[in-house]
């Protein structure tokens, strides 16, 4: 696919099955409804007459805080074949956040879920530039706002003249460490990550089907419940609900989905929740990422569901996986091996390459997914995107059978007495005590201003973690300097809309105590 060709991805991923008769298949399925692939080309042929009719012309952004639904798959693809830019935002931001993110992007146009129509003025008051707002119920449209039930469906609408490198679609990063970023993403990435990983890490088919805990406004989501299924012309099993533990058991049991992607978190709330027999048994693999995935709750799960568990890392920038387990091997606490189609290494300090085999460095990523940078970040732009590498900002070790092992964020990295310490590697031995439902491990300051290792605990259910007992369980698995100096339990972890750990509010904490 030369750059200068015509393509538009929602063309290639809906179009392209209708046009080869296979439009009777069924694309989505939400709340026990189904939705055809010809149903799917519909709504996106009405979200194009909506914004031709609204006067929304190329190149202009459509802000999206829209639940895991139909609408939000008609909206992001209708918006890219009309070469409207679609801007997914996360539904667990307050309005002041959604506001201030709005505003960023220069969205001339919101569309919202009737749950978050509460924060519809604020973000207007915002964002100057937002000239229509579309509600998705019409029992919530007010006087400035329209329904998106007003729009009736059109005949047919044309395919925009857009090409790989033409602007798609708009992410913004979790914000782990600050403000978030829009991520620019072109037309050709998500058919890039369709043909890398899917195909040849879950060696996905038309008869596979797709259930994932991460939602669609991040690049995890996105891939796991619209890229990937609506690639192979097979089946997206949406959730508009909050994801629960008993809501998730019941959505596998009734929907009966092939692959299952979850966060490291999620898979230990299953855990602890103790699924009933046969639960599991449609699954051919369960796919986590977001955070590292310790070694014990990877092989428990795996057990529990009889079939692999494949962790991975990616990210917004490079829009999904690009280290991976894979089907045929799975190499518990490590992200696996690189993903065809990508190429990565380690660097140090000085930035360059790190020769030997299990020394920490710097993660640097190429491949045909990456972003093209971030919109209006000139500096962060120029410190992620280095002459066709993405410096991820993680901190690995690469095995002398390239395996790939995370040690942490390169600001989560902790130096005590003097050595570096893994965060991972702590909270991996840490998850691994049956009262220890998740943990977060930072680095912070003792009494004498000295870095020091302290651990955040989640109970696991009907457990009452003993700090004491922790420390020795850690005093069995660890040296002496890797070890938790504090270790204090909590009911719940800061997390970012797309599951990340956020360590920079824990280490406000422990700062504030002080």
């Amino acid at each position: 696919m030369a750059h200068t060709d015509t393509y538009n991805s929602a063309a290639w991923l809906v179009d392209r099955h209708v046009d080869a008769g296979r439009g009777d298949r069924i694309a989505v399925r939400c709340d026990a409804v189904s939705t055809t692939y010809a149903e799917v080309q519909r709504q996106l042929f009405r979200v194009q007459g909506a914004l031709a009719g609204l006067g929304v012309g190329a190149g202009e952004r459509v802000a999206l805080v829209l639940n895991d639904d139909l609408t939000f798959a008609a909206w992001f693809l209708g918006a890219q074949r009309s070469g409207v830019v679609p801007v997914p935002l996360s539904t667990m931001l307050t309005s002041a956040e959604l506001g201030t993110i709005v505003a960023d992007s220069g969205a001339t146009t919101v569309v919202v879920s009737a749950p978050y129509a509460e924060s519809i003025g604020t973000i207007v008051d915002a964002a100057p530039d937002v000239r229509h707002v579309i509600v998705d119920d019409d029992k919530v449209v007010s006087d400035t706002t329209l329904s998106w039930g007003s729009f009736t469906e059109v005949e047919e609408m044309p395919v925009a003249a857009t090409t790989a490198e033409s602007p798609a679609f708009w992410l913004y990063s979790s914000g782990t460490t600050g403000t978030p970023k829009g991520v620019m993403h072109v037309h050709g990435s998500p058919r890039a990550t369709a043909e890398t990983y899917a195909q040849h890490v879950l060696q996905t088919g038309p008869d596979d089907r797709f259930l994932s805990v991460a939602k669609l406004f991040f690049a995890y989501g996105l891939g796991n419940s619209l890229t990937f299924p609506f690639a192979v012309g097979a089946t997206a099993i949406l959730n508009p609900h909050p994801p629960t533990p008993s809501s998730f058991m019941e959505l596998i049991a009734a929907e009966r989905p092939t692959l299952f992607f979850s966060s490291p978190g999620f898979c230990a709330a299953l855990l602890d929740a103790g699924a009933p027999a046969g639960t599991f048994e449609s699954l051919r693999a369960t796919v986590t990422a977001g955070e590292s995935l310790p070694a014990d709750v990877q092989t428990r799960f795996a057990a529990l569901t009889g079939q692999p568990v494949l962790d991975g890392i990616g990210s917004t920038e490079l829009l999904h996986i690009f280290i991976s387990n894979t089907l045929d091997a799975q190499a518990p606490g490590s992200s696996g091996t690189i993903v065809p189609g990508y190429v990565a290494e380690l660097r140090g300090e000085d930035g360059r390459p790190v020769p030997e085999p299990d020394t920490p460095g710097f993660l640097h990523v190429q491949g045909p997914s990456a972003a093209r940078g971030y919109w209006q970040r000139e500096e962060a732009t120029a410190a992620a995107f280095l002459d066709g590498w993405v410096r991820t900002g993680d901190v690995y070790t690469r095995s002398p059978d390239d395996n790939w092992t995370f040690l942490g964020r390169n600001n989560d990295m902790i130096k005590a007495g003097g050595i570096w310490v893994s965060p991972a590697e702590v909270e991996s031995a840490l998850i691994e005590h049956p009262d220890v439902l998740e943990v977060a491990v930072v680095g912070a300051p003792n009494t004498d201003g000295l870095e020091e290792v302290v651990a955040f605990v989640v109970p696991a259910s009907g457990a009452r973690p003993d700090p004491a007992q922790l420390e020795q369980h850690c005093r069995d698995r660890m040296a002496a300097f890797k070890r938790p100096r504090r270790i204090v339990v909590v009911d719940e972890l800061p997390k970012t809309a797309t599951g990340k750990i956020r360590r920079f509010a824990l280490r406000e904490r422990l700062e504030s105590a002080t």
